[in-house]
């Protein structure tokens, strides 16, 4: 097994002090060098909004000061990383929830605000129905569930989310990444083992398995981040260590890893590449490729 060498750290480390935001600057510090929680706190309640949401770019592409529901999944992600989610803030964040959510109990990516904001193309344009989708209710849902916070959002999304992923025959690798997150943290693993193996099929047709092929793709590791990941079982051995030596082949020579997201601006492309960065470590020292504690999907 390869491991990443001490350069290969060092050039990650100053690729995320030249170039990443500050919120992922405080993020690396506490990850990698045992840093504090509060500056990483502090950074993060900056994108936060009265309504309880998070917006202000802290999901790149959404760059306005709107909150968003795929802000909300990634200030989740940056929030277990510190520990338990203070009780203020998980009130907000299902109360900003609840006054999104659709009939059918799930939440869409974004809100129709998008439109009259600054956000990529792609999210400005979407075709915002009033049903909810499983990205990112899904992820929002099973990080809730990882954070113990509960109430009756939670309960109704859990419900939504149990009844779309049974009614899935076809997903894309954004929904997939999406659905292996609630299934990981659901509270009810064997349902949750028995759907991962029914949709293993499908969700591996839906990314890049072959790691010869490089590319900006949905992989293996992205819906496995860590050996422990319920959707770990839907991979061989051989591809998951073929992804890993791939994972540090693409360490550009910046330092950074590309991010496999397309960008509509520089300063958004920086922000994902930072972002993707502390991701990619993350992965590579959950499987044993970098010594020190691993972090949970």
């Amino acid at each position: 097994m390869k491991t990443v060498t001490a350069d290969a750290l060092h050039a990650a480390e100053h690729f995320i002090s030249r170039t990443a935001r500050l919120l992922d600057r405080r993020r690396y510090d506490h990850l990698f060098a045992s840093g504090p929680t509060e500056p990483v706190r502090t950074a993060l309640d900056a994108y936060r909004n009265i309504d309880g949401g998070y917006g202000n770019g802290l999901y790149p592409d959404l760059r306005g000061h709107r909150s968003e529901p795929l802000a909300v999944e990634y200030a989740l992600r940056h929030l277990l990383e510190l520990g338990p989610i203070p009780p203020e803030t998980a009130t907000g964040i299902t109360t900003y929830l609840t006054s999104v959510t659709g009939r059918d109990g799930g939440v869409p990516p974004v809100t129709h605000g998008t439109r009259y904001t600054e956000a990529a193309p792609h999210w400005r344009n979407a075709d915002i129905g009033p049903r909810g989708a499983l990205r990112p209710t899904a992820a929002i849902t099973g990080l809730l569930h990882r954070g113990h916070v509960t109430g009756p959002w939670r309960d109704r999304a859990t419900a939504f989310c149990w009844t779309r992923i049974a009614a899935l025959h076809w997903t894309d690798p954004d929904e997939a990444m999406a659905v292996c997150t609630f299934l990981h943290h659901a509270p009810d693993q064997a349902r949750a083992a028995a759907e991962a193996d029914r949709l293993a099929p499908m969700i591996r047709a839906a990314i890049e398995l072959d790691a010869d092929r490089p590319g900006a793709v949905r992989r293996p590791l992205d819906l496995a981040p860590t050996p422990e990941s319920l959707a770990r079982r839907m991979f061989t051995d051989a591809e998951i260590d073929a992804n890993l030596d791939l994972l540090e082949r693409t360490q550009q020579p910046d330092g950074g890893w590309p991010t496999a997201r397309p960008y509509w601006t520089e300063r958004a492309r920086d922000d994902w590449r930072g972002m993707a960065t502390i991701r990619r470590l993350l992965i590579l020292r959950a499987y044993g490729r970098i010594p020190g504690r691993a972090d949970g999907p």
